[in-house]
């Protein structure tokens, strides 16, 4: 059941604002189309405790909002303590936010996004015609949103000029707004645009499937390559098929059937708590093991196996000092062992140099479940190798199986 609490805005603590380029474009071709307000609210004394909160407000769909304006707030996730909810939402604008008012976009929309919810609202959607097929464009396909500063910006080192796209998909956050990391690839050129797939909203242009994503921008809108995955945050129970990683399997499998070569971007930890993430994923070796045709997977240069007794002396080759200590009997979580390991040894396994000091001084985001580059070497490295990857199937590098 939802839980609403009516609230009032008392303070804008950060507005997204468009550049200047952007000013004067269409809604649907802006780059924050979907942008995002970040407010402190007054929840009302009103079946619970009061008290200012942060909420944010997704701009497309409930308005910008103003100091003074009384709003209806989700204080769900926040009221549980997730650690990707540390906020309420603002549900509707109950001051400026009931007119419905329709830009001229919104006036040919014919397809409906959260469809059937108290959210759902006309779009217009980018499918237009049978593919053509096969599309023969490399998508990688990612894990968490963590992962997707890193390949863009290893992607951009190794095929300067290429146009890299990215399309969101269910797994993680929905709104298209909510992703600093996409307004931040997009304004400095290492995006080429930002399509949200499915249930997924709010970006550059939107699809109704996955499918429809990436033959638009692979095929329309002449992307060179495409990443495809969740937005920030990740659904999860801990479960091996509870989790949002789980959309990379679907994911894969679409681009598997446009005929693209197809990467996966393994996730990996040196500096997780939780054992079943230390080494190479779950999430990444359940996705490796249901595939129905093998992928090209991206290991930094220098790590012999993902899994087994030879992935520790891999890592400590690779990153050296860089690696975080663990007590001594810690170290056999990092040899993960998989059921079915010819499932997993089947896909084509790519090593690719990483350029970690590089990236440091990007100015890019470099965190990920709150450890930077120092702490978790390898989750970057290996966000890093598939960026190396991904440009070497773009510039015609051997292809993916």
């Amino acid at each position: 059941m939802l839980k609403l609490r009516p609230a009032t805005v008392v303070a804008i603590a950060r507005a997204d604002t468009r550049s200047d380029a952007d000013a004067d474009a269409p809604a649907g071709e802006r780059a924050d189309a979907g942008g995002e307000q970040r407010l402190v609210v007054e929840l009302a004394v009103d079946g619970g405790a009061g008290g200012r909160r942060e909420a944010i407000a997704d701009v497309a769909l409930v308005g910008r909002a103003q100091v003074g304006d009384e709003v209806i707030v989700n204080v769900q996730a926040l009221d549980l303590g997730l650690g990707s909810g540390g906020f309420d939402i603002v549900h509707v604008n109950l001051t400026r936010g009931l007119r419905g008012d329709r830009d001229s976009a919104a006036a040919s929309a014919n397809v409906m996004k959260l469809n059937y919810t108290s959210l759902q609202h006309a779009v217009v959607p980018v499918e237009d015609g049978p593919p053509a097929l096969p599309v023969e464009r490399p998508v990688a396909v990612l894990a968490l949103h963590a992962q997707l500063a890193c390949l863009a910006w290893a992607f951009a080192q190794g095929a300067p000029g290429a146009r890299l796209g990215y399309v969101q998909t269910e797994g993680g956050a929905l709104p298209g707004g909510h992703s600093h990391t996409v307004r931040a690839l997009r304004e400095r050129g290492l995006l080429a645009g930002h399509v949200t797939a499915g249930a997924a909203f709010g970006g550059e242009a939107e699809a109704v499937t996955t499918a429809g994503a990436l033959d638009h921008g692979l095929r329309v809108l002449g992307w060179d390559a495409a990443v495809c995955g969740p937005g920030p945050g990740i659904v999860g129970s801990g479960s091996p098929l509870g989790h949002g990683g789980m959309a990379a399997l679907d994911s894969a499998h679409v681009s598997l059937a446009l005929g693209c070569p197809t990467l996966l971007v393994a996730r990996m930890s040196c500096g997780d708590e939780r054992v079943r993430h230390r080494g190479i994923s779950h999430h990444t070796l359940t996705v490796l093991d249901l595939l129905l045709d093998p992928v090209t997977v991206a290991l930094p240069a220098g790590v012999r196996s993902p899994v087994g007794v030879d992935l520790r002396a891999g890592l400590s080759a690779v990153f050296g000092g860089a690696m975080p200590s663990r007590p001594a009997a810690e170290e056999p979580a990092a040899a993960v062992e998989v059921e079915r390991p010819a499932r997993i040894a089947r896909h084509d396994w790519r090593r690719a140099s990483v350029d970690l000091p590089g990236y440091a001084t990007s100015g890019l985001p470099a965190e990920s479940m709150g450890r930077g580059l120092a702490a978790d070497p390898l989750f970057f490295g290996a966000a890093l190798a598939g960026g190396s990857v991904l440009a070497e199937l773009a510039s015609g590098g051997a292809e993916a199986p």
